[in-house]
Protein backbone atom coordinates (compact mmCIF):
# COMPACT_ATOMS: atom_id res chain seq x y z
CA UNK A 1 0.00 0.00 0.00
CA UNK A 2 2.40 2.64 1.04
CA UNK A 3 2.02 6.61 1.29
CA UNK A 4 2.87 8.81 -2.12
CA UNK A 5 4.06 12.30 -0.85
CA UNK A 6 2.83 15.22 -3.65
CA UNK A 7 4.44 18.13 -3.24
CA UNK A 8 3.21 21.35 -4.62
CA UNK A 9 6.08 23.64 -5.71
CA UNK A 10 5.07 25.49 -9.13
CA UNK A 11 4.20 29.14 -7.68
CA UNK A 12 6.22 31.98 -8.91
CA UNK A 13 6.39 34.16 -5.76
CA UNK A 14 5.97 37.27 -6.78
CA UNK A 15 6.88 39.06 -3.76
CA UNK A 16 9.91 37.56 -3.50
CA UNK A 17 11.10 39.37 -6.45
CA UNK A 18 13.00 36.89 -7.42
CA UNK A 19 13.98 35.38 -11.00
CA UNK A 20 14.13 32.29 -9.47
CA UNK A 21 11.26 29.91 -8.01
CA UNK A 22 10.06 30.87 -4.93
CA UNK A 23 10.79 27.04 -3.38
CA UNK A 24 14.76 27.39 -4.39
CA UNK A 25 14.93 30.36 -1.82
CA UNK A 26 16.75 28.47 1.31
CA UNK A 27 16.50 28.02 4.70
CA UNK A 28 19.24 27.28 7.17
CA UNK A 29 21.52 26.22 3.71
CA UNK A 30 18.59 23.99 1.76
CA UNK A 31 15.95 25.25 -0.44
CA UNK A 32 12.32 25.29 1.48
CA UNK A 33 11.42 22.26 -0.76
CA UNK A 34 13.74 20.23 0.27
CA UNK A 35 12.18 20.98 4.04
CA UNK A 36 8.97 20.17 3.12
CA UNK A 37 10.13 16.90 1.49
CA UNK A 38 12.48 16.31 4.34
CA UNK A 39 9.69 16.12 6.56
CA UNK A 40 7.62 13.81 4.71
CA UNK A 41 10.26 11.04 4.80
CA UNK A 42 8.76 10.38 8.21
CA UNK A 43 5.81 8.70 6.72
CA UNK A 44 8.00 6.53 4.53
CA UNK A 45 6.90 7.34 1.28
CA UNK A 46 6.91 5.08 -1.86
CA UNK A 47 6.63 7.72 -3.93
CA UNK A 48 7.34 11.10 -4.16
CA UNK A 49 5.93 13.56 -6.92
CA UNK A 50 6.76 17.53 -7.34
CA UNK A 51 4.66 19.83 -9.18
CA UNK A 52 7.26 22.32 -11.09
CA UNK A 53 5.82 25.19 -12.64
CA UNK A 54 7.81 28.40 -13.05
CA UNK A 55 11.42 27.85 -13.30
CA UNK A 56 10.19 24.10 -13.49
CA UNK A 57 13.87 22.44 -14.28
CA UNK A 58 15.68 24.11 -11.77
CA UNK A 59 12.95 23.63 -9.36
CA UNK A 60 12.89 19.51 -10.77
CA UNK A 61 17.28 19.49 -10.30
CA UNK A 62 16.93 20.80 -6.52
CA UNK A 63 14.44 18.36 -5.56
CA UNK A 64 16.11 15.18 -7.89
CA UNK A 65 19.65 16.69 -5.85
CA UNK A 66 17.98 15.47 -2.55
CA UNK A 67 15.61 12.56 -4.04
CA UNK A 68 17.05 10.72 -7.27
CA UNK A 69 13.78 8.88 -7.25
CA UNK A 70 11.72 11.71 -6.85
CA UNK A 71 8.87 12.29 -9.93
CA UNK A 72 8.29 15.62 -11.86
CA UNK A 73 4.75 16.66 -12.66
CA UNK A 74 4.54 19.87 -14.64
CA UNK A 75 1.98 22.81 -14.81
CA UNK A 76 2.13 24.61 -17.27
CA UNK A 77 -1.04 27.00 -16.31
CA UNK A 78 -1.63 28.20 -12.71
CA UNK A 79 -5.53 26.86 -12.17
CA UNK A 80 -5.68 26.73 -8.46
CA UNK A 81 -4.62 23.63 -6.14
CA UNK A 82 -6.84 21.32 -7.34
CA UNK A 83 -5.30 21.81 -11.11
CA UNK A 84 -1.55 21.75 -9.22
CA UNK A 85 -2.60 17.73 -7.27
CA UNK A 86 -4.39 16.57 -10.57
CA UNK A 87 -0.87 17.16 -12.83
CA UNK A 88 0.22 14.17 -10.30
CA UNK A 89 -2.32 11.75 -11.05
CA UNK A 90 -0.37 10.23 -14.33
CA UNK A 91 2.78 9.23 -12.42
CA UNK A 92 0.28 7.88 -9.48
CA UNK A 93 -2.04 6.30 -11.70
CA UNK A 94 -0.68 2.32 -10.13
CA UNK A 95 -0.87 3.95 -6.57
CA UNK A 96 -3.01 2.08 -4.38
CA UNK A 97 -2.05 3.60 -0.67
CA UNK A 98 -2.57 7.10 0.44
CA UNK A 99 -1.05 10.46 -1.15
CA UNK A 100 -0.52 13.77 1.19
CA UNK A 101 -0.14 16.98 -0.61
CA UNK A 102 2.48 19.19 1.28
CA UNK A 103 3.74 22.85 0.16
CA UNK A 104 7.07 23.68 -1.05
CA UNK A 105 6.97 27.04 0.44
CA UNK A 106 5.59 25.57 3.43
CA UNK A 107 8.86 23.89 5.20
CA UNK A 108 7.92 23.68 8.79
CA UNK A 109 5.21 20.96 9.01
CA UNK A 110 6.81 18.52 11.90
CA UNK A 111 7.32 14.76 11.53
CA UNK A 112 4.98 14.23 14.68
CA UNK A 113 2.31 16.03 12.60
CA UNK A 114 2.27 13.96 9.36
CA UNK A 115 2.28 11.24 11.93
CA UNK A 116 -0.95 12.35 13.70
CA UNK A 117 -2.15 12.28 10.26
CA UNK A 118 -1.20 9.14 8.67
CA UNK A 119 -3.27 8.09 12.04
CA UNK A 120 -6.27 9.57 11.34
CA UNK A 121 -6.27 8.42 8.25
CA UNK A 122 -7.22 4.75 9.47
CA UNK A 123 -10.38 6.26 10.81
CA UNK A 124 -11.59 8.62 7.91
CA UNK A 125 -11.40 9.36 4.30
CA UNK A 126 -10.06 12.40 4.03
CA UNK A 127 -7.74 14.22 7.12
CA UNK A 128 -7.64 18.08 6.66
CA UNK A 129 -4.77 19.82 8.74
CA UNK A 130 -5.87 22.97 10.64
CA UNK A 131 -4.30 25.37 12.91
CA UNK A 132 -5.65 27.42 15.04
CA UNK A 133 -4.79 30.88 14.36
CA UNK A 134 -4.41 34.12 16.61
CA UNK A 135 -5.26 36.64 13.45
CA UNK A 136 -7.02 34.13 11.01
CA UNK A 137 -6.69 36.57 8.50
CA UNK A 138 -7.81 35.49 4.87
CA UNK A 139 -6.90 32.10 5.67
CA UNK A 140 -9.77 29.70 4.33
CA UNK A 141 -11.89 28.30 7.28
CA UNK A 142 -12.43 24.75 8.73
CA UNK A 143 -15.92 24.44 9.36
CA UNK A 144 -16.43 21.54 12.08
CA UNK A 145 -19.10 19.64 13.39
CA UNK A 146 -17.81 17.46 16.37
CA UNK A 147 -15.23 15.80 14.92
CA UNK A 148 -16.08 16.02 11.21
CA UNK A 149 -15.00 18.47 9.09
CA UNK A 150 -18.13 19.65 7.49
CA UNK A 151 -16.29 21.62 4.46
CA UNK A 152 -13.92 24.37 3.98
CA UNK A 153 -14.96 27.80 2.82
CA UNK A 154 -12.38 30.23 1.55
CA UNK A 155 -12.03 33.73 2.82
CA UNK A 156 -13.20 35.25 -0.42
CA UNK A 157 -16.06 33.26 -0.41
CA UNK A 158 -17.01 33.29 3.63
CA UNK A 159 -20.13 34.89 5.14
CA UNK A 160 -19.16 36.96 8.59
CA UNK A 161 -20.35 34.09 10.45
CA UNK A 162 -17.95 31.86 8.72
CA UNK A 163 -15.07 34.41 9.00
CA UNK A 164 -15.48 34.49 12.57
CA UNK A 165 -13.74 30.70 12.66
CA UNK A 166 -10.48 31.06 13.99
CA UNK A 167 -9.53 27.52 13.04
CA UNK A 168 -7.91 27.24 9.77
CA UNK A 169 -6.63 25.91 7.09
CA UNK A 170 -2.96 24.56 6.20
CA UNK A 171 -3.82 23.41 2.56
CA UNK A 172 -2.06 19.43 3.94
CA UNK A 173 -4.52 17.12 2.91
CA UNK A 174 -4.44 13.18 3.11
CA UNK A 175 -6.62 10.50 1.48
CA UNK A 176 -6.87 7.32 -0.39
CA UNK A 177 -4.29 8.06 -3.85
CA UNK A 178 -7.31 7.29 -6.44
CA UNK A 179 -10.05 8.78 -4.29
CA UNK A 180 -7.82 11.77 -3.78
CA UNK A 181 -8.36 12.24 -7.97
CA UNK A 182 -11.60 11.39 -8.23
CA UNK A 183 -12.63 14.08 -5.77
CA UNK A 184 -10.67 16.66 -7.64
CA UNK A 185 -11.76 15.73 -10.74
CA UNK A 186 -15.30 16.79 -9.56
CA UNK A 187 -13.95 20.25 -8.64
CA UNK A 188 -15.24 23.04 -10.19
CA UNK A 189 -14.03 26.71 -10.00
CA UNK A 190 -17.64 28.76 -9.54
CA UNK A 191 -15.98 30.72 -6.93
CA UNK A 192 -15.21 34.41 -6.62
CA UNK A 193 -11.11 33.73 -7.75
CA UNK A 194 -12.19 31.30 -11.06
CA UNK A 195 -9.97 28.77 -9.34
CA UNK A 196 -10.08 25.46 -8.97
CA UNK A 197 -9.46 25.17 -5.23
CA UNK A 198 -8.41 21.69 -3.40
CA UNK A 199 -9.62 22.52 -0.73
CA UNK A 200 -13.33 21.57 -2.36
CA UNK A 201 -12.81 17.48 -2.42
CA UNK A 202 -14.33 18.25 1.21
CA UNK A 203 -17.49 19.10 0.58
CA UNK A 204 -17.50 16.41 -2.40
CA UNK A 205 -16.29 13.66 -0.09
CA UNK A 206 -19.37 14.48 2.38
CA UNK A 207 -21.80 14.71 -0.48
CA UNK A 208 -20.76 10.96 -1.00
CA UNK A 209 -21.29 9.73 2.44
CA UNK A 210 -17.11 9.89 2.39
CA UNK A 211 -15.70 10.84 6.16
CA UNK A 212 -13.91 14.09 6.70
CA UNK A 213 -12.14 15.51 9.93
CA UNK A 214 -9.17 17.56 10.92
CA UNK A 215 -6.35 17.65 12.83
CA UNK A 216 -4.89 20.94 14.85
CA UNK A 217 -1.27 21.38 14.83
CA UNK A 218 0.78 24.54 16.35
CA UNK A 219 0.40 27.60 13.77
CA UNK A 220 4.34 28.14 13.53
CA UNK A 221 4.43 24.72 11.75
CA UNK A 222 1.84 25.91 8.83
CA UNK A 223 4.50 29.70 8.29
CA UNK A 224 4.12 30.07 4.76
CA UNK A 225 6.94 32.02 2.96
CA UNK A 226 6.19 34.42 0.53
CA UNK A 227 8.31 37.51 0.83
CA UNK A 228 11.68 38.06 1.54
CA UNK A 229 11.18 39.37 5.02
CA UNK A 230 8.65 36.21 6.10
CA UNK A 231 11.85 34.38 4.01
CA UNK A 232 14.30 36.07 6.92
CA UNK A 233 11.30 35.24 9.69
CA UNK A 234 11.75 31.51 8.88
CA UNK A 235 15.02 31.29 8.87
CA UNK A 236 15.18 33.35 12.59
CA UNK A 237 12.27 30.21 13.65
CA UNK A 238 14.69 27.47 12.28
CA UNK A 239 17.62 28.37 14.34
CA UNK A 240 16.22 29.27 17.27
CA UNK A 241 14.81 25.68 17.31
CA UNK A 242 18.06 24.49 16.48
CA UNK A 243 19.69 26.03 18.98
CA UNK A 244 16.98 24.97 22.06
CA UNK A 245 17.10 21.83 20.79
CA UNK A 246 20.61 21.53 21.41
CA UNK A 247 20.75 23.16 24.67
CA UNK A 248 18.44 20.02 25.41
CA UNK A 249 20.78 17.83 23.79
CA UNK A 250 23.30 18.28 26.05
CA UNK A 251 25.96 20.29 23.58
CA UNK A 252 27.03 23.77 25.50
CA UNK A 253 27.11 27.28 23.65
CA UNK A 254 28.01 29.98 25.75
CA UNK A 255 26.19 32.51 23.45
CA UNK A 256 23.39 30.19 21.15
CA UNK A 257 22.02 32.91 19.58
CA UNK A 258 25.26 33.67 17.62
CA UNK A 259 25.04 29.83 16.31
CA UNK A 260 23.81 29.45 12.63
CA UNK A 261 22.88 25.72 11.97
CA UNK A 262 21.96 23.90 8.50
CA UNK A 263 19.22 22.00 8.15
CA UNK A 264 20.80 18.84 8.46
CA UNK A 265 24.04 19.89 11.45
CA UNK A 266 24.17 16.77 13.81
CA UNK A 267 26.22 17.49 17.02
CA UNK A 268 27.06 14.46 19.82
CA UNK A 269 26.20 15.55 23.55
CA UNK A 270 29.08 16.94 25.17
CA UNK A 271 30.46 18.84 22.30
CA UNK A 272 31.07 22.79 22.86
CA UNK A 273 30.33 25.13 20.29
CA UNK A 274 31.61 28.43 20.39
CA UNK A 275 30.56 32.12 19.59
CA UNK A 276 29.47 32.62 15.81
CA UNK A 277 30.04 29.60 14.55
CA UNK A 278 28.22 28.90 11.41
CA UNK A 279 27.18 24.98 10.03
CA UNK A 280 27.20 24.51 6.41
CA UNK A 281 25.23 21.60 5.14
CA UNK A 282 26.46 18.05 6.09
CA UNK A 283 28.51 18.58 9.01
CA UNK A 284 28.82 15.76 11.81
CA UNK A 285 30.79 16.75 15.22
CA UNK A 286 30.78 13.82 17.58
CA UNK A 287 30.11 14.20 21.16
CA UNK A 288 33.09 16.30 23.28
CA UNK A 289 34.24 17.77 20.26
CA UNK A 290 34.90 21.64 20.58
CA UNK A 291 34.25 24.27 17.62
CA UNK A 292 35.81 27.24 18.82
CA UNK A 293 34.77 30.93 17.62
CA UNK A 294 34.42 32.25 14.42
CA UNK A 295 34.96 28.42 12.54
CA UNK A 296 32.68 27.95 9.49
CA UNK A 297 31.81 24.15 9.13
CA UNK A 298 30.32 22.44 5.63
CA UNK A 299 30.74 18.79 4.38
CA UNK A 300 32.98 17.64 7.34
CA UNK A 301 32.99 14.88 9.78
CA UNK A 302 34.82 16.30 13.07
CA UNK A 303 35.49 12.98 15.62
CA UNK A 304 35.24 13.25 19.58
CA UNK A 305 37.84 15.06 21.37
CA UNK A 306 38.63 17.36 18.50
CA UNK A 307 39.47 20.85 18.82
CA UNK A 308 38.53 23.13 15.31
CA UNK A 309 38.87 26.79 15.59
CA UNK A 310 39.20 29.32 16.24
CA UNK A 311 38.68 30.99 12.85
CA UNK A 312 38.99 27.66 11.14
CA UNK A 313 37.44 26.60 7.86
CA UNK A 314 36.32 23.10 7.10
CA UNK A 315 35.10 22.16 3.76
CA UNK A 316 33.59 19.36 2.04
CA UNK A 317 35.23 15.94 2.24
CA UNK A 318 37.40 16.99 5.48
CA UNK A 319 37.09 14.10 8.27
CA UNK A 320 38.99 14.81 11.40
CA UNK A 321 39.97 11.77 13.49
CA UNK A 322 39.42 11.67 17.28
CA UNK A 323 42.17 14.09 19.50
CA UNK A 324 42.81 16.00 16.24
CA UNK A 325 43.92 19.70 16.45
CA UNK A 326 42.06 22.38 13.67
CA UNK A 327 43.83 25.74 14.60
CA UNK A 328 43.24 29.31 13.98
CA UNK A 329 43.37 30.79 10.54
CA UNK A 330 43.47 27.00 8.98
CA UNK A 331 41.38 25.67 5.92
CA UNK A 332 40.94 22.16 5.28
CA UNK A 333 39.21 20.84 2.55
CA UNK A 334 39.05 16.72 0.46
CA UNK A 335 41.16 15.81 3.79
CA UNK A 336 41.89 12.92 5.87
CA UNK A 337 43.53 14.00 9.66
CA UNK A 338 44.63 11.03 11.52
CA UNK A 339 44.14 10.59 15.15
CA UNK A 340 46.02 12.96 17.14
CA UNK A 341 47.30 15.11 13.91
CA UNK A 342 47.60 18.78 14.57
CA UNK A 343 47.36 22.08 11.95
CA UNK A 344 47.32 24.81 14.29
CA UNK A 345 47.87 28.00 12.37
CA UNK A 346 47.60 29.89 9.11
CA UNK A 347 48.08 26.73 6.97
CA UNK A 348 46.00 25.30 3.81
CA UNK A 349 45.34 21.39 3.54
CA UNK A 350 43.94 20.53 0.51
CA UNK A 351 43.56 17.09 -1.37
CA UNK A 352 45.30 14.83 1.54
CA UNK A 353 46.20 12.93 4.19
CA UNK A 354 47.94 13.58 7.17
CA UNK A 355 49.32 10.26 9.83
CA UNK A 356 48.56 10.04 13.12
CA UNK A 357 50.24 12.89 15.39
CA UNK A 358 51.92 14.58 12.52
CA UNK A 359 52.49 18.47 13.16
CA UNK A 360 52.27 20.85 10.77
CA UNK A 361 54.03 24.30 10.93
CA UNK A 362 52.45 27.29 10.59
CA UNK A 363 51.95 28.66 6.81
CA UNK A 364 52.75 25.27 5.44
CA UNK A 365 50.31 24.87 2.28
CA UNK A 366 49.84 21.70 0.11
CA UNK A 367 49.50 23.07 -3.21
CA UNK A 368 47.61 21.02 -5.18
CA UNK A 369 46.21 22.69 -8.15
CA UNK A 370 48.22 23.09 -11.03
CA UNK A 371 45.80 24.97 -12.78
CA UNK A 372 43.73 21.97 -14.69
CA UNK A 373 43.65 19.16 -12.37
CA UNK A 374 43.74 18.76 -8.24
CA UNK A 375 46.72 16.36 -6.85
CA UNK A 376 47.20 14.28 -4.38
CA UNK A 377 49.74 15.07 -0.98
CA UNK A 378 49.97 11.82 1.71
CA UNK A 379 51.92 12.44 5.20
CA UNK A 380 52.69 9.38 6.94
CA UNK A 381 52.66 9.12 10.49
CA UNK A 382 54.65 11.32 13.56
CA UNK A 383 55.88 13.57 10.02
CA UNK A 384 56.92 17.25 11.33
CA UNK A 385 56.04 19.57 8.38
CA UNK A 386 58.17 22.43 9.08
CA UNK A 387 56.66 26.36 9.18
CA UNK A 388 56.59 27.62 5.65
CA UNK A 389 56.89 24.54 3.76
CA UNK A 390 54.93 24.31 0.34
CA UNK A 391 54.21 20.41 -0.62
CA UNK A 392 53.98 20.20 -4.03
CA UNK A 393 51.54 17.93 -5.09
CA UNK A 394 51.58 15.03 -6.15
CA UNK A 395 53.85 14.13 -3.53
CA UNK A 396 54.49 12.07 -0.65
CA UNK A 397 56.33 11.86 3.11
CA UNK A 398 57.10 9.50 5.13
CA UNK A 399 56.13 8.70 8.75
CA UNK A 400 58.40 9.99 10.66
CA UNK A 401 60.38 12.47 8.31
CA UNK A 402 60.42 16.08 8.61
CA UNK A 403 60.77 19.18 6.55
CA UNK A 404 63.19 22.18 7.12
CA UNK A 405 61.13 25.35 7.09
CA UNK A 406 61.03 27.87 4.29
CA UNK A 407 61.34 24.49 1.85
CA UNK A 408 59.65 23.66 -1.49
CA UNK A 409 58.97 19.91 -1.48
CA UNK A 410 58.30 18.75 -4.81
CA UNK A 411 59.85 15.20 -5.00
CA UNK A 412 59.18 12.21 -2.42
CA UNK A 413 60.65 12.54 1.38
CA UNK A 414 61.47 8.73 2.58
CA UNK A 415 60.65 7.66 6.19
CA UNK A 416 62.79 9.29 8.81
CA UNK A 417 64.87 11.79 5.95
CA UNK A 418 64.87 15.51 6.49
CA UNK A 419 64.43 17.53 3.67
CA UNK A 420 65.88 20.78 3.03
CA UNK A 421 64.65 22.27 -0.28
CA UNK A 422 65.78 26.40 -0.01
CA UNK A 423 68.29 28.25 -1.12
CA UNK A 424 71.53 29.40 0.37
CA UNK A 425 71.18 32.34 2.58
CA UNK A 426 73.89 34.96 1.24
CA UNK A 427 74.57 38.22 3.40
CA UNK A 428 76.09 41.45 1.59
CA UNK A 429 77.60 43.46 3.91
CA UNK A 430 76.44 47.81 3.99
CA UNK A 431 74.29 46.41 0.69
CA UNK A 432 70.97 47.66 2.52
CA UNK A 433 71.98 50.87 3.31
CA UNK A 434 72.85 51.26 -0.62
CA UNK A 435 70.04 50.15 -1.75
CA UNK A 436 67.72 52.37 0.52
CA UNK A 437 69.50 55.43 -0.45
CA UNK A 438 68.86 54.40 -4.32
CA UNK A 439 65.36 54.23 -3.72
CA UNK A 440 65.16 57.23 -1.68
CA UNK A 441 66.93 59.11 -4.35
CA UNK A 442 64.25 57.79 -6.91
CA UNK A 443 61.50 58.42 -5.18
CA UNK A 444 62.77 62.01 -4.76
CA UNK A 445 63.21 62.90 -7.94
CA UNK A 446 59.63 60.91 -8.87
CA UNK A 447 58.09 63.65 -6.20
CA UNK A 448 59.83 66.46 -7.63
CA UNK A 449 58.67 65.36 -11.74
CA UNK A 450 55.21 65.11 -9.94
CA UNK A 451 54.84 68.78 -9.14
Amino acid sequence: MGTALIILAAGKGTRMKSDKAKVLHQIAGAPMLVHAMRAGQVLEPDASVVVVGHDGDAVARAAQAYDEDVQIARQTEQLGTAHAVAQAAPALAEHDGDAIVLYGDTPFISEATLLRMAEARKSHDVVVLGFDAADPGRYGRLVMQGDTLEKIVEFKDADDATRAITLCNSGVIAAQSKELFALIDAVGNDNASGEFYLTDIVEIARSRGLSATAIACDEAETMGINSRAELATAEAAFQERARAQALEEGITMPAPETVHFAYDTVIGRDAVIEQNVVFGAGVTVESGAHIRAFSHLEGCHVSRGSTVGPYARLRPGTELAEDTRIGNFVEIKNAIIDEGAKVNHLSYIGDAHLGEATNVGAGTITCNYDGVMKHHTDVGKHAFIGSNTMLIAPVNVGDNAMTASGSVINKDVPEGAMAVARASQVNKPGFAVKLFEILRNKKLKRDKGAE
